[in-house]
């Protein structure tokens, strides 16, 4: 791993001092937890903007529109 200086405001610090969970594994490991989550959240958005963009908001292609009820299952 690699050391890193970052800036937090006394507020900010205070309540991650008086989380349990951050007294018990340490600031560096709730932070690194908090940035991995960002991190996940920011590209699952992402992936969820380019499928909008590709298929639009039903996720279905517009030549398909009216379709949905068309199909039928094979009979046994």
């Amino acid at each position: 791993m690699k050391a890193i200086q970052i800036t937090v405001d006394d507020g900010l610090l205070a309540r991650l001092d008086a989380d349990a969970e951050a007294r018990r594994d340490g600031r560096s490991a709730v932070i690194r937890r908090a940035v991995d989550e960002y991190l996940r959240r920011r590209r699952k958005r992402a992936i969820a903007n380019q499928y909008a963009g590709a298929y639009g908001s039903t996720g279905r292609l517009p030549d398909f529109e009216g379709w949905e009820d068309e199909g039928q299952w094979p009979e046994r």
